[in-house]
């Protein structure tokens, strides 16, 4: 799931990062970020590792956290069909008292499964941020242990995930459920469309009905961490000059073509296969960053 949306609410760039990434990065960031935010392959780790991979350091948290919104925007391009209805549907069986009605249920179960991950990220944000950024868990070392930790719980959920529900047997619970799964993608490299697919498959969902479920129970998460970074970054731009606006308008775009045929792909994917690919991916990424740290070719920073 996931730069986990809320993630890079809980951080703060150096004013010179954004400035560093020129137009062509920014658009491989871009990329980057669009591709694995839905995929459950983590995009902190991918946004992190790729860029210092390349020699082209650290794009900044504000940076990163920005171009989020262009996942957000291909959310809303594919689902606006899906979101209006819920709304909709919701907002009828409340003006109509059928608080046990699906409709009902699934709204709640969205804006409940949304609160865990808010929470949590604003808690760390205003009381825990500088020991949160100095903590062992942001280290490229860790990264790559919770990717091979994520990557045996989804293969265990897909195991024994019953998959049994489609998307109109989503209720409540599933929100609440799969909302908690959500908030473990304050942890870099977990994974939030990862560890949501994951609590899916637990809860009995089938595959590309976790996956659809968990792109919806993610708008809320990826519009408030981008807004909240919007603001900083601004002000970076505003401190460096025009010459940053550029690669930030290349990076939303590529993020917002790139998520958009991610979301589409992986739905697609799923209704055929299973999620091993992403189990034996997530293996071998997190031991390849381990191998690179052991032979000095990655930092672990």
């Amino acid at each position: 799931m996931t730069v986990s949306p809320l993630l890079e609410l809980v951080a703060q760039a150096p004013a010179s990062q954004a400035a560093q990434i020129n137009l062509f990065q920014a658009i491989v960031i871009g990329i980057v970020q669009g591709l694995t935010e839905f995929l459950p392959i983590s995009s902190t780790a991918h946004v992190k590792i790729v860029p210092v991979a390349l020699g082209w350091g650290d794009p900044g948290v504000a940076f990163t956290a920005v171009i989020q919104l262009g996942s957000l925007a291909a959310i809303l391009w594919y689902f606006w069909d899906d979101l209006t209805t819920v709304s909709k549907n919701m907002i009828s069986a409340t003006l109509a008292k059928r608080y046990r009605s699906t409709d009902f249920r699934l709204g709640l179960g969205i804006i409940l499964g949304s609160i865990p991950i808010v929470f949590c990220g604003l808690i760390i944000k205003l009381f825990f941020e500088t020991q949160y950024e100095t903590s062992v868990i942001r280290s490229t070392q860790a990264i790559a242990i919770t990717s091979i930790v994520m990557a045996i719980f989804l293969g265990i959920a897909e195991k024994v995930g019953t998959r049994k529900r489609n998307f109109e047997k989503l209720d409540l619970w599933d929100g609440i459920g799969v909302g908690f799964g959500q908030a473990l993608a304050l942890v870099p490299g977990v994974s939030r469309s990862g560890s949501t697919l994951t609590a899916g498959l637990f809860l009995g969902l089938e595959r590309d009905t976790a996956a659809r479920f968990s792109f919806l129970l993610g708008t809320p998460a990826i519009l408030l961490s981008g807004l909240v970074e919007l603001k900083g970054l601004l002000e970076e731009m505003s401190m460096v000059g025009d010459a940053s606006l550029m690669p930030l308008i290349g990076g939303l775009v590529a993020a917002v073509i790139s998520s958009y045929l991610a979301i589409a792909w992986l739905i697609k994917f799923l209704r055929r296969n299973s999620t091993w690919v992403f189990v034996w991916y997530r293996l071998a990424f997190g031991v390849a960053i381990l191998a690179g740290i052991a032979t000095n070719t990655i930092q672990n920073v």
